[in-house]
């Protein structure tokens, strides 16, 4: 067993983690129905583990009991791999809940002021939740050269693709690559 499936076990098993995950990480795994079916082109299988707050879905690329990428999934048809691992994505997500715009460049300090001012209780819960996992926080440049390194891997092999049904046929569609814009600048 690999220390990203010990980290999932552990996830599901202890209340109080998976409550933090929830919020303020906003990685619940009580969502874990994705928007749509989708496949990888390689044929990999996709596990869902865990939603968010929008309709977004992380999975885990691969086979249990080998490295497996974590893929993003929103809503509206976006998707990058986020992290190298289960490890890496959940300590990304506890460093750094708003993820996706500190990946798109906006600066780090102005993130966590909107968030302390939104929520005032942040601070408290991040800290929390990073001393039940047990992991030193990333910084925010070490935070976001990890996502843009991961979702520069998307391509080809890990893009999603849907099915639809219409008109009694069907086909699939290849999801956006998400942060793609921050990932190639």
């Amino acid at each position: 067993m690999t220390a990203s499936d010990d980290l999932l076990r552990r996830i599901e098993n202890e209340p109080e983690l998976a409550d933090l995950l929830e919020w303020p990480g906003d990685f619940d795994i009580a969502r874990r129905d994705p928007v749509e079916e989708l496949r990888l082109p390689t044929g990999l299988p996709l596990e869902p583990i865990a939603g968010d707050g929008a309709g977004g879905t992380y999975f885990l690329c691969g086979e249990p009991g080998g490295t497996r990428p974590v893929l993003f999934a929103d809503s509206e048809g976006q998707a990058a791999l986020m992290a190298a691992d289960l490890v890496e994505a959940v300590t990304i997500i506890a460093s750094f809940t708003y993820w996706q715009d500190l990946g798109a460049g906006h600066p780090a300090d102005e993130l966590l002021a909107d968030m302390i001012d939104d929520h005032p209780d942040y601070p408290s819960q991040r800290e929390r939740l990073l001393d039940l996992l047990g992991v030193t926080p990333f910084t925010a440049e070490e935070a976001r050269e990890r996502l843009l390194a991961s979702v520069s891997r998307t391509v080809p092999d890990f893009v999603p693709l849907a099915r639809h049904e219409e008109g009694g046929s069907s086909y699939e569609s290849a999801y956006e690559l998400l942060l793609s814009h921050t990932a190639q600048a």
